[in-house]
């Protein structure tokens, strides 16, 4: 492990930065005015208790046991017993109060996050792991959490506590205090130093660990791959390597806030030092009495500390900040649809989809369609044929607006697709892919999330239009059969049938396929294929197969080749022109043949 600061470059803290991420959760805060006012009038008098005990101790030496009046003693610790009970009672309730404030300024946080990433587009999580964006809605929170908790009660509470003091030694004595207050130069420094380094720290521990999440979940979730290629101990290693980078920056994030209580300490020793020889040498003067010292030996402590409390709380601060401003990042990231009054809204779609020159590329630069063109009437099924990264999949993803053409235009029943609001127009849908996925629930719920509103007798009807409803009754609880995670339990095909269920229950006018038979045995698929026929009926289709004899009867086919329609027509029209549609149709008989 490196020597402290080498090779690593710690910028100072950009306070620029930091004030508007400040501001931005002082908003979520002072949404709960009242009981944040209570909160700071309980830490306002537990402070001012706090301070009037080591008063208290110093007038009962002076007025009391110097003088030997012990009536006057009894009194005395007895309003001191009911301050310090007042005290806790005050630090109690602050405490109470704050941790209602802080749970429910995270649970708006939260909620707030977890909504608006509902509304990012697919690009957003294309480009992201999702075990990171996992990390920012859990960990990430939970940071701000825990430091809403603790620091602005300890902030507040710091300030009135050294306002107090300062203002209370100076009025017994500004020697004392003069001597008291030459240990802040000193912890400037110091704090200037640590604090120079441990933002940058903490902000890093925060991104390793988003990492290592997403590194976990991608991990976790591709065990069969792992295990079938006899990868463990090169997950293993790269699990190490990461895992390396998250403990050294969360070990120099924590050595350097570390020193904050040293620092502390040695400052605290020397300035009770100090006042225990200066104030020695004014008593022995007459210029102090013993119970001042007394009070400037606990005052100075009660001093130090809130000094302590206030450079412990701005490393919390800067590790919390550096939490926010990954959550508020996702935040900031524009949404699909803002306003829905910016969108023509669409109660109902015939099917009609026409292409006009429409180009689109994920990277710029790097094009994937290229001036597509075609039309279909509704009820037409459209079938896209073509190698693996020739675009079939995007046509898809351009049609349903999980992103829009950089060119061209795309309309459904002669309208902008652009100008109309992807929740009309995705209500209208239906997408049977050929990755299954399927929530943890039911599988009536698995089905009826294709149309909440349905009742349990339309949900069994669209089971049995999909021919999944005798499968389904062999379950142990039927349609009461809890899936566990992405349905694991039942096959792959008894999944597609769930699947276009929950397409059927939909009810859409255009219809969405997508290798949806592929890696199916042939009598499963011959039960798909009868589901998919009845689901096609009267609706507008667009079909991604590899296997043509699923779209044999497509009232047309585009073949695509690097983003360009190369060939179009019915099934016997690319039969008859013998070119690329021809040879995939010859390849694909042969394989049959020689699978047979």
């Amino acid at each position: 492990m490196p020597r402290p600061g080498a090779n690593i470059s710690f910028p100072k803290p950009n306070f620029k930065e930091m004030i508007p991420v400040l501001k931005r959760l002082s908003g979520y805060l002072l949404q709960r005015k009242g009981l944040l006012l209570l909160v700071i009038i309980m830490v306002a008098a537990s402070s001012a208790l706090a301070l009037l005990g080591p008063y208290l101790v110093g007038m009962a030496i002076d007025e009391y046991i110097v003088k030997k009046d012990e009536a006057g003693l009894v009194s005395l610790l007895v309003f001191l017993g009911a301050t310090y009970i007042f005290y806790s009672v005050a630090m109690f309730l602050q405490n109470y109060w704050m941790a209602g404030i802080a749970q429910e300024t995270v649970y708006q946080l939260r909620t707030e996050l977890f909504e608006h990433m509902h509304k990012l587009p697919l690009s957003f999580f294309d480009r992201r792991r999702h075990g990171e964006l996992m990390s920012r809605v859990t960990n990430d929170i939970e940071n701000v959490s825990s430091t809403l908790n603790s620091s602005v009660i300890q902030i507040v509470s710091s300030v009135l506590t050294l306002t107090g003091a300062v203002v209370v030694m100076i009025w017994l004595s500004p020697i004392l205090t003069g001597i008291t207050l030459l240990i802040v130069p000193l912890m400037y420094i110091g704090m200037k130093w640590i604090t120079s380094r441990t933002r940058v720290q903490f902000k890093e521990q925060q991104r390793h660990l988003g990492e290592l999440n997403g590194f976990i979940e991608e991990a976790i979730s591709s065990q069969h791959i792992v295990k079938m290629f006899s990868q463990e101990e090169r997950i293993n290693n790269e699990f190490m390597e990461r895992n390396e980078r998250l403990k050294k920056a969360g070990f120099w994030a924590q050595t350097y806030s570390g020193f904050i209580p040293k620092l502390m300490n040695v400052l605290n020793n020397l300035s009770f030092a100090a006042i225990a020889l200066a104030g020695g040498l004014l008593a022995l003067n007459g210029m102090v009495t013993i119970g001042v010292i007394v009070i400037f030996a606990e005052y100075a402590r009660q001093f130090t500390r809130p000094l302590n409390d206030l450079a412990n709380q701005f490393n919390t601060l800067l590790s919390a900040i550096a939490g926010a401003e990954r959550v508020f990042e996702i935040m900031d990231t524009e949404v699909e649809e803002e306003k829905l009054d910016r969108y023509q809204r669409i109660k109902q779609i015939r099917g009609d989809i026409e292409f006009r020159d429409v180009s689109f590329s994920y990277e710029t630069g790097k094009p994937i369609l290229k001036r597509i063109h075609f039309s279909a009437q509704a009820g037409d099924m459209i079938a896209l044929v073509g190698p693996t990264g020739s675009g079939k999949t995007t046509i898809v993803n351009l049609l349903s607006r999980f992103y829009d053409p950089d060119s061209g235009v795309i309309t459904i029943d002669g309208h902008d697709s652009t100008k109309l609001s992807r929740f009309d127009l995705r209500r209208h849908m239906a997408f049977v892919l050929q990755d299954t996925f399927l929530f943890e629930g039911t599988v009536r719920e698995n089905i009826r999330y294709g149309r909440l509103d349905a009742t349990d007798e339309e949900v069994v009807e669209a089971a049995k239009s999909a021919n999944a409803h005798t499968f389904i009754s062999r379950l142990p609880d039927g349609y009461d059969t809890v899936l566990q995670h992405e349905g694991s339990g039942i096959s792959q095909g008894q999944k597609q049938l769930l699947a276009i269920a929950r397409a059927i229950l939909a009810d859409p006018s255009i219809l969405l396929l997508d290798e949806a038979t592929s890696s199916i045995d042939t009598i499963t698929e011959m039960h798909i294929q009868e589901a998919l026929d009845r689901l096609m009926k009267g609706r507008t289709s667009v079909v991604i197969a590899h296997r043509l004899n699923t779209i044999q009867r497509a009232d047309q086919i585009l073949v695509l080749e690097q983003g360009e329609i190369i060939e179009r027509g019915s099934h016997e029209d690319l039969l008859e022109k013998k070119g690329y549609y021809y040879q995939l149709n010859q390849s694909s008989s042969s394989s049959l043949s020689s699978a047979q």
